[in-house]
């Protein structure tokens, strides 16, 4: 037996209600350009709509001018969607509670998750989506996942319950120094100053 091994998402696919509100939603309200549509080819009476979420894979919404938006909470159940959660700025994070106010939709507000800041609300058809930003950007050549796992790691090792700032700046330089050549022999802290 053998692994199937993946390679990151490729797309995911929500069951939308009718075209203008896919269209209001993802690109008027989270600013996704619009950038392929198409029939369902597997339902002739569903469009298919594809949206770029700003790393170029994609969010389709499968549309139908018969259904209309409703608002309800969709159910949290074994098997379901929870949430999805979309990549943020920290630049832009900060505008979101003002920018979601002037639509007058209801949110979490700043969540603050230790290695990320959250804010949760709802789609106009009841899906639940987390607009998240990282505290911290990797060290060149390594990615988002190498830091969170390295921070783990340290969590770990020192009993913390959580991952939080500290776990992520230590976790940064031990990655700068285990994959980033020095010509110096002893990459120890120093301190300059006292002389």
């Amino acid at each position: 037996m053998r692994k199937i091994q993946t390679q990151g998402v490729h797309h995911i696919t929500i069951l939308g209600a009718d075209r203008q509100t896919s269209i209001d939603f993802w690109e008027g309200v989270l600013g996704m350009p619009f950038i392929f549509d198409q029939p369902n080819l597997d339902d002739p009476e569903e469009g298919h709509l594809y949206f770029d979420p700003g790393d170029g894979r994609l969010i389709t919404i499968f549309t139908n001018e018969g259904r209309t938006p409703d608002a309800t909470p969709v159910r949290d159940t074994v098997g379901g969607l929870h949430h999805l959660a979309l990549n943020v700025s920290q630049a832009t994070f900060w505008q979101v509670p003002a920018r979601l106010d002037a639509r007058g939709v209801s949110h979490s507000g700043p969540v603050d998750r230790g290695f990320m800041d959250s804010i949760y609300f709802r789609d106009p058809l009841g899906l639940r989506l987390e607009l998240a930003s990282y505290r911290f950007e990797p060290p060149e050549g390594c990615r988002h996942a190498d830091v969170m796992i390295t921070a783990h790691r340290i969590r770990v090792a020192r009993g913390d319950d959580h991952i939080d700032r500290e776990h992520l700046a230590d976790a940064i330089e031990d990655l700068t120094r285990t994959r980033h050549a020095s010509l110096s022999e002893d990459r120890g802290p120093r301190n300059p100053y006292r002389r």
